[in-house]
């Protein structure tokens, strides 16, 4: 009788070695899989300059739908003051 629960108990002890052993190999993997996704992900695509000097109205006026974008969320205060300063660079 003896004999019969050490050998269960030992089979217990694998089988939740297993269990456990591989969950630990998923979530690594899925780990791995999304540093790797980062990793290679296409850098956003740059804002395209003005293809002709524009005036001081449509500055203005690209600044202001360019701030209405950053109050909505569109945009982030830091692509915000990237546009901003390719705007007021043209």
């Amino acid at each position: 009788m003896g004999l019969l629960r050490g050998v269960a108990r030992t089979a217990v002890i694998a089988g939740t070695a297993t269990a456990v052993s591989n969950r630990v190999s998923r979530r690594q993997a899925g780990r791995w899989a999304q540093q790797e996704q980062e990793q290679y992900a296409p850098p956003p695509p740059a804002a395209a300059p003005p293809a002709a000097e524009m005036s001081m109205e449509d500055k203005v006026a690209h600044l202001k739908s360019l701030g209405e974008l950053r109050s909505q969320g569109i945009l982030t205060d830091e692509e915000f003051e990237q546009q901003k300063a390719a705007i007021l660079a043209n």
